[in-house]
């Protein structure tokens, strides 16, 4: 059996890297035990998979390329093996767990989470938008160390057990030889090195918990679950890493006269019987009325709306008034929708009795018999009778 490893996975000397993996695995897909066990054949498999080794490592090909020794270098000599996540990274390129693409030590800053803070706002204040200062507890860089976490004057030293490669290799004997498999490092987490002298002030972390105050604009026109997301203003992560978001969830509080609908308000006014039977103007204050800047002396807000309720008005009716209701997140405005309830007298003296009954006997209904009304139909209703009429 030729030594030559270009020779056994049948390749040139000049051949790519992209070159070498597929001729390997196409040769390993033929070879497999698992395909062929022919022991013949687990030879040959051991010894394309030992060329493969030596060729998809970059020094060791140089090294054979110089003239060196295949066998000592990994091609076949005594105590030497092939790895398990090179085939893997032949197979699926590299993105198998523990392939090329993950080896080597990882870092000790990593990302911080995500934080959410609630905070209770007024109908107006959602409406119009807010600036409030919030306190806010979270991880923060440590000072002292700068998120390095260690000790002034002092640095991190290179693990001695993985010499600060972050992994160590576990060897398995197995039919196809020794399998040799990288595992993250015990001694030092996978991070390639070990911080002897702390930070006192982090314990090593490279963060620490504080309290900070953080202005927050609330944009007009949210609604009550709206999160509002300030980037890089959460955790900061282990190892002084990058902070991540801190979302601001909005509660709206209930309001004494409007209620929200959408974009839309609603409200309800009162009135008298013989208000609503003569018509009347009414001044209704608006949502404006509640801003601090309403009250501000030569304010151009307008607070309040002169309505009109016109004679005849049925309790149970709506005015829609638009565009007062509340800004939209996407620009407009919503409605200002308003019920009239009417309100019926209870008790009547003698004189307010006398004049209703003359008014029921000018109307003629001293002895009313009372209709029954056939319910409201929908526009549906009534577009199915129209067709079956």
């Amino acid at each position: 059996m030729t030594q030559d490893p270009y020779e056994i996975l049948g390749v040139s000397r000049d051949a790519s890297a992209d070159e070498i993996k597929k001729a390997y695995r196409k040769l390993a897909r033929q070879l497999h035990p698992d395909v062929n066990p022919d022991p013949e054949t687990q030879e040959r498999f051991k010894d394309v998979s030992r060329a493969y080794e030596v060729l998809s490592d970059p020094g060791k090909r140089a090294a054979y390329d110089r003239g060196g020794d295949a066998f000592s270098q990994g091609f076949g000599g005594a105590g030497q093996g092939f790895s398990f996540t090179d085939i893997m990274d032949a197979f699926f390129g590299g993105g198998a767990p523990g392939g090329a693409a993950n080896r080597g030590p990882r870092s000790r800053a990593r990302r911080g989470q995500d934080a959410l803070i609630r905070l209770d706002v007024e109908l107006a204040e959602a409406a119009f938008g807010v600036t409030r200062d919030l306190k806010v507890d979270t991880a923060l860089r440590c000072e002292a160390c700068d998120g390095q976490g260690t000790a002034p004057g002092t640095s991190p030293t290179t693990c001695e057990t993985c010499h600060g490669q972050g992994e160590v290799a576990v060897v398995q004997r197995s039919f196809l030889g020794e399998i040799r498999t990288l595992r993250p490092c015990a001694a030092c987490r996978g991070y390639g090195s070990i911080i002897p002298d702390p930070c006192r002030e982090c314990s090593g972390e490279g963060r620490v918990r504080s309290r900070r105050t953080l202005t927050v604009k609330i944009p007009a026109g949210v609604d009550h679950g709206t999160r509002v997301q300030l980037a890089g203003q959460g955790e900061v992560g282990p190892g002084g890493g990058p902070a991540g978001d801190l979302y601001v969830e909005i509660h709206v509080e209930p309001h004494k006269t409007f209620t929200r609908h959408g974009n839309d308000l609603h409200t309800t006014i009162s009135l008298p019987m013989t208000a609503a039977a003569l018509g009347t103007h009414l001044t209704l204050p608006l949502l404006e009325a509640d801003l601090p800047a309403a009250s501000e002396a030569g304010s151009e807000t307008q607070t309040t709306f002169e309505l009109e309720v016109r004679p005849g008005t049925q309790s149970g009716s709506e005015q829609v008034i638009r565009g007062f209701g509340v800004p939209s997140l996407r620009g407009g405005r919503g409605d200002l929708v308003v019920s009239i309830s009417v309100d019926t007298p209870t008790r009547l003296d003698a004189r307010q009795e006398a004049l209703l009954r003359e008014l029921a006997a000018l109307r003629g209904e001293e002895t009313p018999d009372g209709q029954v009304e056939a319910p409201h139909k929908s526009m549906f209703g009534r577009l199915r009778d129209a067709f079956q009429g």
